[in-house]
């Protein structure tokens, strides 16, 4: 059944921009899984803009749900996690002045040095994970590099929803949800775990959730600020709900 990462980074940019101690992404953390959340994704940034080494390690020994760990693939990100040993780390391409990851991490580019990371993180235990655009090629080289899960970028598929009416048989929407299913199917098929997120919230997500294979989907932003006004563990409970619908719904009409 399909589970749901919940990103937590922005409540830490809540905290850091008064420096101060609250709002804690540890309670975050709580209130998502008490919201049905199946794992806390972080992303530890080179510029520790947001989440903190404190919190990471924090998150780690206190939280009871499976930590992801986004990180760039740098020597100093993999001994990070190296040592504090989440569930899984996700390689992320990085840029000092993105606002938020803009794009899928491209492997061919860096297949030695990928290779490399991924191998020192399965040393120690850690499931490894690429964050890859929809691109056959791309899933390719993840699978010769040892990654045991692809997470597929949907900011594609979420600006053409929303540029498109919001219409999910719109053929630019159909378009990339039918880029999305390709890779799925090849992430499948090459015996890797098909995960997915980037932008999806509460209007985009169920298309997403109804994909075949798909096991995780990450969703942050649309969560956290739903929670500005309902609640965190409301928020995360009716994406929960949206998206187990939507799987469910598959399942019918697949018999």
């Amino acid at each position: 059944m399909i589970e749901l990462g919940v990103n937590i980074d922005h409540v830490a940019t809540i905290r850091q921009a008064r420096r101060t101690y609250e709002p804690d992404p540890v309670w975050a953390a709580v209130e998502a899984h008490l919201g049905g959340a199946d794992g806390i994704t972080v992303h530890l940034r080179e510029d520790r803009r947001h989440i903190q080494d404190h919190d990471v390690r924090r998150l780690r020994e206190l939280t009871h749900i499976k930590l992801n760990l986004e990180m760039a693939a740098t020597p100093e990100m993999v001994k990070v996690a190296c040592e504090i040993k989440p569930e899984m780390a996700m390689l992320v391409p990085e840029g000092r002045q993105e606002i938020t990851t803009e794009g899928g991490l491209d492997i061919l580019a860096r297949e030695g040095a990928l290779k490399d990371s991924i191998s020192r993180l399965a040393d120690h235990g850690i499931m490894s994970s690429v964050f890859i655009d929809a691109d056959l090629r791309q899933v390719e080289a993840a699978a010769r590099i040892g990654a045991r899960v692809c997470e597929i970028h949907t900011g594609p598929y979420a600006e053409a929803f929303h540029t498109k009416g919001r219409d999910t048989r719109s053929p630019a929407v159909v378009a990339e949800i039918d880029k999305i299913r390709a890779a799925g199917k090849a992430i499948v098929d090459l015996g890797m775990r098909f995960n997915a997120g980037h932008a999806l919230n509460y209007f985009n997500v169920q298309p997403i959730a109804a994909l075949a294979g798909v096991r995780e989907l990450h969703i942050g932003h649309a969560i956290v600020s739903r929670a500005v006004f309902v609640g965190l563990r409301e928020a995360v409970a009716e994406m929960k709900r949206l998206m187990r619908e939507a799987d469910a719904q598959r399942r019918v009409d697949e018999r």
